[in-house]
């Protein structure tokens, strides 16, 4: 018998290295199991959607409050 070992939402923050309100936030692939309220993920679907999201600094960031003159 084989053993799926499914990631919640704070292992999957810890595997990709932000904190848990964070990931809570980001919008994750649909899990791999729901156990009532509970979603799972397995480790290579965490690591294939961390891999193909937008790199830091993606849309601009927000708008500077005094912006430079020129």
């Amino acid at each position: 018998m084989t053993t799926n070992r499914y990631l919640s939402v704070t292992e999957v923050a810890a595997r990709i290295g932000v904190k848990n309100a964070s990931a809570a936030g980001y919008n994750l692939p649909e899990p791999d199991a729901i156990i009532g309220r509970t979603r799972g993920w397995l480790p290579e679907t965490i690591d294939e959607w961390n891999r193909n999201r937008p790199g830091r600094g993606v849309g601009g960031g927000r708008p500077r409050k005094n912006k430079p003159e020129a």
